[in-house]
């Protein structure tokens, strides 16, 4: 699997000023659209139908897997400065104290508590990715379903079925429409999570079909999140805001809150208005047989899945041919266009800034072998090591590079030089992070935030997900002061 085998770059037809048609491409734009299937209510009907019972062996394991990072990250993220912002901005307007969030002693009304909770497990860009879409799946479905867990028992069978159906739900909505509709400018994990976090938690509630419907039409009407934001506080507020708007659009479907039932697929519907593309079977093809879930993937590098292949090759040759940064004299990088389009950031002054800057992600790894949380803090990418080293630091788009590879060339000053090409990075479906490798990155997300006792009761609860009788006491058992 890859990051994207179709073109992600030059998506000059996809914005409203696009150059004009030629004779043959206004002929086509002129016939008429294929009449699409009824999507939305095809996926409400199989959101309803599943159930913890109906789900393969495998998808329970990755949903499991899900869960455990999703709750890991959202601790290690939990006392970040823009949670804390967050926090104090919110606390004042909240409503009753219904939920906890991880890693603090906060309560706040299930809306906020989603929202927050998607912000802190979003903020390191450590979570989970569907490297098909680049979605994020698990913060917009797990902060909405964890939160209204919170508020009426939820059993562990019936919120792992329903979290894997929300990561089905966003997944192959955003197959359908990815590239083009990324390459717009959304951050498709905010356009596509409340479709997620609505159907989770509908599922959860017991809706009704057309009350499903309806759940899914409002969670067309609240898209959010640019490809602007990345870099800023703002990237995280977006799957918060996702876990948000999802949860709200279920509470509103249950209570009677009418939508199209076409929302998705109609002409002036979500999918039509926000991307050029398309691809209805992306949805509705195989469902309940193929599992978009078995393609999640995990960050061992807290910062754009697009650098992970530059971190994996840069550590590798630091530690396996033993190259000290001071040697160094130029880092030349082979590349995909994307990289560059993403993660272009040549001098970042904060942490959130270095997330998007390949030549700090190639810098920090020479310099200190890793690519966790703290590499990618204000403190690292204002190190005067990383900073002098980044400057040698030269990415070049290359053809034949896949946004998944990398191909590096150390040289260093005495004229030696040492290369690797990454074609599967650690993280990714081909290389995935085995189960011990996930439970160290929860310890060292947790570490410093709760108690070394309180980690581990925490992480064995999330790896007996299906046997709880009560989700909610994850949540509880994961505050500060538990």
């Amino acid at each position: 699997m890859t990051l994207n085998r179709r073109s992600l770059i030059g998506a000059a037809g996809l914005a409203l000023a696009a150059p004009a048609l030629d004779g043959a491409q206004a002929a086509d734009a002129a016939k008429p659209a294929a009449k699409a299937p009824p999507v939305t209510k095809i996926l409400a009907q199989w959101i309803l139908a599943s159930s913890y019972d109906t789900l393969p062996e495998n998808v329970r394991r990755e949903g499991v897997r899900s869960f455990l990072n999703w709750v890991g990250v959202a601790i290690g993220g939990s006392h970040h400065e823009t949670v804390d912002v967050a926090v104090s901005a919110l606390q004042p307007f909240s409503g009753p104290p219904q939920a906890g969030l991880f890693g603090r002693s906060e309560r706040f009304d299930i809306m906020n508590a989603a929202f927050l909770s998607g912000v802190a497990s979003h903020i390191f860009d450590f979570d989970d990715t569907h490297l098909k879409t680049i979605i994020h799946p698990a913060g917009p479905v797990a902060s909405a379903i964890l939160a209204y867990a919170q508020m009426k028992p939820v059993s562990g069978k019936a919120f792992l079925d329903a979290l894997v159906v929300g990561i089905e739900t966003e997944c192959r909505i955003g197959n359908a429409v990815y590239p083009n509709h990324y390459d717009a400018g959304w951050h498709i994990t905010g356009t596509c999570g409340p479709f997620g976090a609505a159907a989770a938690v509908g599922k959860l509630m017991g809706l009704t079909e057309p009350q499903m419907i309806y759940a899914l039409g409002l969670a067309a009407s609240q898209p959010v999140g640019l490809r602007e934001s990345f870099g800023s506080m703002n990237k995280s507020f977006n799957p918060g805001r996702a876990a948000s708007n999802g949860l709200f659009a279920a509470i509103l479907a249950a209570k009677g809150f009418t939508s199209s039932d076409g929302m998705i697929e109609a002409k002036r519907g979500w999918a039509n208005t926000i991307s050029t593309k398309q691809d209805w079977s992306e949805i509705t093809d195989g469902l309940g047989t193929r599992y978009e879930a078995l393609l999640n993937t995990y960050k061992p590098f807290a910062c754009g899945i697009v650098m992970h292949p530059t971190i994996d090759a840069g550590v590798q040759i630091r530690d396996q041919d033993h190259v000290r940064p001071e040697d160094i004299a130029r880092v030349d990088l082979k590349v995909h266009p994307l990289v560059l389009e993403l993660t272009g950031k040549t001098a970042p002054k904060t942490g959130l800034e270095g997330k998007f800057s390949i030549y700090h992600a190639a810098a920090i790894a020479l310099v200190e072998g890793a690519g966790g949380e703290k590499q990618f803090s204000d403190r690292a990418v204002n190190d005067p090591r990383v900073v002098a080293l980044r400057q040698k630091v030269v990415p070049v788009i290359t053809p034949g590079i896949d946004a998944a590879q990398v191909d590096m060339t150390v040289t260093l000053t005495d004229g030696r030089s040492f290369h690797r090409r990454i074609e599967h990075a650690i993280g990714s479906v081909e290389t995935p992070m085995s189960d011990a490798q996930l439970e160290a990155k929860f310890t060292d997300l947790a570490a410093g935030v709760l108690p070394e006792a309180q980690v581990r009761r925490v992480m064995q609860m999330c790896w007996s997900l299906p046997e709880l009788a009560d989700v909610g006491e994850v949540a509880r058992a994961g505050v500060q002061g538990a």
